[in-house]
């Protein structure tokens, strides 16, 4: 049973009746009792919500962000017209605009209302229960029940780093086409041959070419292509740190994002490793325009664990993944702690076998705080930002003495950094 605010409105009229026109105990009664049996009987006379067949439709995939519209249809299987109101509850991170609609569905019609979310986390968003509130003929109270209409709304990472993809294809066509290398390295494949210029490397002579055409001749070295690129996400407690507005995991996501679309033109294979203590999504084999969407369906769940990296394990579930040498990036932090008593141990193995790029992402408030002397308070927090730069310097020196290149920078500078680093590599033919 619900009571609506006609009630009240019918309850205070009676109060007046009772106040100024039978002051007594028998007019108290008299009145309640009728105003009760108002409503028992617009009760009685209210259609039943449990005849109301109810089913969503429309967006299951959004970029954060972006807007979404699910749609929720009620059919009347009833032989009265159900007139009331309905709620339609998501959760506050759903961001939805209207919640609360007005309900009127004759018998054997069907009304659709439309829920306008605009999501503010990335996840997985599901609907709450539905609840209808069918009101009787005279407006005073009606039945009331809920309704489990389930729906998931995944909502993707935004990819905000994109707009950088038509600069780095740009150095990608200058890298792999335009101008080849002279001096062979670990990773490149013969291109051509060409006339020796002043400025060349004696060491990229042909000398059979030249003999043959008495001229000097060189050979160019183009970076190889189906390299394997593994993409491996920290999902551990230092991922869950905050900076800015977002965690962490979500800066390495936009990173690894771009840096997965570019590899993919370039002609390497990508796949993505997220793990801490066990693993939390695993893209393999996904080659094309079929990566990317493989890759976002797999981030967008991904929630940071408060629970330290195994990465004994981690390192033993990248070389079961990758056989031969490839170009281990591995998105993660720079905390002294658990660098040096977890990463270092277990970097002989894979550093061994493969290239490895550790990218973590910097806090920009340290810098901020860093550069600050205004009063007392401000000489102290630059003094612990300054401690805070010191050790993570340390910790990146730590790991280059290991053959680990490290690369450091703010979320808005990591994902262009991370690809000029993956192209420098290219270029020089350590991939």
């Amino acid at each position: 049973m619900a009571l609506t605010a006609r009630a009240g409105l019918l309850a205070l009229a009676g109060v007046l009746v009772v106040a100024l026109a039978w002051p007594s105990a028998t007019g108290v009664l008299v009145v309640s009792g009728l105003v009760v049996a108002l409503a028992l009987l617009d009760v009685a006379l209210a259609p039943s919500v449990r005849r109301l067949a109810l089913a969503r439709s429309g967006d299951a995939s959004v970029r954060l962000g972006e807007p979404a519209v699910v749609r929720l249809a009620m059919r009347n299987d009833g032989d009265r017209t159900v007139r009331g109101a309905l709620r339609d509850a998501w959760p506050p991170s759903a961001g939805a605009a209207a919640q609360r609609h007005r309900l009127r569905v004759p018998p054997g019609e069907v009304r659709t209302v439309e829920a306008h979310l605009r999501p503010t986390r990335r996840g997985d968003r599901y609907a709450a229960r539905t609840t209808v509130r069918a009101l009787g003929p005279l407006g005073l109270a009606g039945r009331q029940g809920s309704h489990d209409v389930p729906w998931r709304l995944r909502v993707l990472p935004p990819f905000a780093s994109r707009r950088h993809l038509p600069a780095a294809l740009a150095r990608l066509r200058e890298v792999d086409g335009s101008t080849a290398v002279n001096v062979r390295g670990q990773g490149t494949e013969f291109d051509a041959l060409r006339d020796w210029v002043e400025g060349d490397d004696v060491r990229s002579i042909d000398w059979r070419a030249t003999a043959r055409r008495r001229e000097v001749v060189v050979r160019t070295w183009r970076p190889e292509r189906d390299r394997h690129v593994l993409l491996v996400l920290d999902t551990s407690r230092t991922a869950a740190g905050r900076v800015g507005d977002a965690p962490r995991l979500d800066a390495a996501l936009d990173a690894a994002l771009l840096l997965a679309a570019l590899a993919a033109r370039a002609g390497d294979r990508v796949d993505l490793l997220a793990f801490d203590r066990r693993v939390r999504a695993d893209v393999r084999g996904e080659t094309g325009a079929a990566l990317l969407p493989a890759l976002v369906q797999a981030m967008a769940p991904l929630e940071a664990e408060l629970v330290e990296a195994d990465w004994r394990a981690l390192s033993a579930a990248v070389l079961a993944r990758a056989r031969r040498r490839s170009l281990v990036v591995l998105l993660t932090g720079l905390d002294p702690a658990p660098v040096q008593e977890g990463l270092l141990p277990v970097l002989g193995g894979l550093a061994a076998r493969h290239q490895l790029l550790v990218a973590a992402v910097a806090d920009p408030r340290v810098e901020e705080l860093a550069a600050a002397r205004g009063d007392a308070a401000s000489v102290y927090g630059a003094a612990a930002a300054e401690r805070a730069r010191l050790d993570r310097a340390r910790t990146s020196a730590l790991l280059r003495r290991r053959g680990v290149e490290v690369l450091d920078a703010p979320p808005e500078r990591l994902p262009p950094a991370l690809v000029d680093r993956y192209l420098d590599l290219k270029a020089a033919g350590r991939l």
